[in-house]
């Protein structure tokens, strides 16, 4: 029970910590206002991806970080697969988190993205919506990283 009680202090230790660094980063409490980004996912962005000028678009971002499908073609044929899974799979883990949060609670889902989650769920299963989601929010993070703007929700539906 003591072990329990010791893992529970050093996790409000961390969380403390990681809460003083959301606060003082400016680029983590930017990240932080997109619903489905919290105070670690805004963190571990802040600090582990280079340069956002260096994307020349938000999909490049996204296939940086793995988010994109997989093109396989045939015949003339083209055909979109599972995504590449290429890139930092911490980072990547972390938006299909929040994404699944977003999908998974309708206040967060039409906060980002009006109607088209419902509409895609409605098509497709939800793991589906939610890596396409993340693919979003990986979109969405690159261009507030450029410009420096906060989240505005009606521009990002």
């Amino acid at each position: 029970m003591n072990q329990l009680k010791e893992l529970d202090r050093q996790v409000e230790a961390i969380e403390r910590e990681l809460a003083q660094i959301q606060r003082v980063n400016p680029m983590a409490k930017l990240l932080s206002s997109i619903p489905g980004i919290g105070p670690i996912t805004a963190t571990a962005l802040a600090a582990t991806v280079p340069d956002p000028t260096m994307f020349h678009s938000g999909r490049e971002f996204a296939a940086w970080l793995g988010l994109t499908p997989k093109q396989n073609s045939t015949g003339g044929k083209d055909r979109l697969g599972r995504i590449t899974k290429q890139g930092d799979s911490y980072l990547r883990h972390l938006l299909v988190i929040g994404a699944r949060n977003v999908v998974r609670y309708p206040k967060a889902r039409s906060r980002v993205g009006g109607g088209w989650i419902e509409a895609l769920l409605e098509r497709r299963r939800p793991m589906v919506v939610t890596i396409a989601v993340a693919n979003k929010l990986a979109r969405t993070v690159w261009a507030m990283m450029t410009t420096g703007e906060f989240y505005r929700p009606k521009l990002a539906a």
